[in-house]
């Protein structure tokens, strides 16, 4: 028999609602929280989410609510999907009592002052194990049950069977990992390699510097997940090449349709300013340029991303900087 479980799902973007959305087709006792008002609004009584989810209907039985600390306080299961940017002063002067509660996170970063994943944040904050969901999932496709497969990492295995058996449906496949270091570091980087596959497809530069992106992006992924003590198996698997592919190769990435709009010449200030929903890749550029410094590690890639976004450098001379690299050895 089904346990009934009251989900409280923090963040009403494309993702947060799509996954409240699976939680309440599946029965479960399933709510929102957005801080704007339309938004609420629409949820309930028109049951679509039209500022960030154009095109779905939503559960009739899924609602929404601006009183975090009330929805907080009332469910077993919170999922976390505010972005990695404003976790921390959005839930931080609430002084929430997590104790009972199993916290999921589904948002993807960085933080640039403490260079802490969205688990390491959500865990100080709600001094609470957390557990995250990542893996090669654009909402509309899930919202539209299109098949797809994702990760649970987290540290007890029972949990994690526990939420695999909530999460699944007959189009979402859950699978499930104790690598919860590498699942998040390669959600975070992913993002930022995907900005620099937009700019490469929108500059012309071909497949074989697609390709050839891909691969030495996911070597940095693999380079700082050694460095931070992650399972190298780990970025082989969903949340990591899977992840990596389908944002650098689609117009539904909002990292990837950053990276686009660079590359055709528009301003990232001017981009990144009216863009609805965040695109994570841009302030974890900052953070890992930041890391990779701190931890003497060379992540080239990263940083040219982050030239390009936060210093103006043009993309033909980031090129020209990688391309110039002193050559050596494939893997170190």
């Amino acid at each position: 028999m089904r346990e009934n479980h009251s989900i409280t799902v923090l963040g009403a973007g494309a993702w947060g609602t799509t996954i409240a959305a699976l939680l309440a087709e599946k029965g479960f006792k399933t709510t929102i929280w957005s801080r704007e008002d339309k938004v609420v609004e629409e949820i309930n009584e028109k049951h679509l989410n039209t500022f960030f989810l154009k095109g779905i209907s939503l559960p009739t039985f899924l609602k929404a609510s601006k009183d975090l600390p009330e929805l907080f306080n009332r469910a077993d299961i919170i999922v976390n999907a505010i972005p990695t940017q404003y976790i921390r002063n959005t839930l931080s002067p609430l002084k929430l009592k997590a104790d009972k509660k199993i916290i999921l996170s589904v948002s993807k970063g960085i933080e640039l002052e403490t260079f802490k994943r969205p688990s390491q944040i959500l865990g100080e904050i709600l001094k609470k194990e957390v557990y995250v969901i990542s893996g090669p999932n654009f909402a509309t496709e899930i919202a539209q049950h299109k098949p797809a497969a994702t990760v649970i990492s987290g540290p007890s295995q029972k949990i994690r069977e526990k939420l695999q058996k909530i999460f699944s449906t007959e189009y979402f496949r859950v699978y499930e990992n104790k690598d919860i270091t590498g699942t998040e570091i390669a959600a975070a980087m992913k993002n930022v390699i995907a900005i620099a596959a937009g700019i490469s497809d929108a500059i012309g530069l071909g497949y074989n510097a697609k390709a050839a992106l891909i691969t030495r992006g996911l070597n940095e992924i693999r380079l700082l997940g050694k460095k931070m003590g992650a399972r190298d198996m780990t970025f082989m698997g969903l949340s990591g090449i899977g992840d990596l592919l389908l944002t650098c190769n689609s117009g539904l990435s909002r990292n990837y349709t950053l990276g686009r709009k660079i590359g055709e010449g528009i301003k990232p200030g001017q981009i990144l300013s009216q863009m609805k929903q965040v695109a994570e890749g841009a302030k974890t550029s900052e953070a890992l340029s930041k890391l990779a410094h701190k931890l003497g590690i060379e992540m080239p890639i990263t940083k040219e991303v982050y030239l390009i976004i936060y210093h103006n450098k043009q993309p033909m001379k980031a090129l020209k900087s990688l391309m110039g690299r002193k050559i050596g050895p494939e893997f170190i």
